[in-house]
């Protein structure tokens, strides 16, 4: 019974965790004028470096109305290029478009800015364990996918 209690005092830590940090981040993109999910798909997309809207909907838990709504704002604000395959010209990939690489990238060190501010407050011991902690809580979801 005290595994469930604390399982379950886990989840609600890391929901607050998780809400804390959407709202921080979300801070440094409202001075952007970008919101929190588009934020979340230039940042798949400047990792996977192109996507296509199946994918970015799978990664991000969204359908792909909502995805193709983002990228569509996106697109049209020159942040994102849509192009179609070569082979197969149903499929089409969505990209950061090459004049939005630099500012992606100062919008991605405010990012981390914000966290190293934020860890900066706390001491070693402290940042240890956090490290600890989340690296114990990623083998345990990795290890559910299997």
């Amino acid at each position: 019974m005290e595994t469930l209690n604390e399982s379950i005092e886990v989840a609600r830590l890391f929901q607050e965790v998780m809400q804390l940090f959407k709202h921080s981040m979300s801070k440094v993109l409202c001075d952007t004028g970008m919101s929190a999910p588009q934020g979340m798909v230039l940042g798949l997309l400047s990792k996977k470096k192109k996507m296509k809207i199946t994918e970015l909907s799978n990664e991000l838990c969204l359908s792909n109305s909502t995805v193709s709504g983002i990228i569509d704002r996106l697109e049209k604000q020159k942040m994102v290029v849509r192009e179609r395959s070569e082979k197969d010209k149903r499929v089409v990939y969505v990209s950061i478009a090459p004049n939005f690489e630099d500012m992606h990238k100062t919008f991605h060190k405010q990012f981390e800015k914000n966290i190293a501010d934020v860890m900066s407050k706390g001491n070693a011991q402290e940042i240890h364990k956090i490290f600890e902690g989340l690296d114990v809580l990623k083998k345990l979801l990795k290890d559910q996918e299997k």
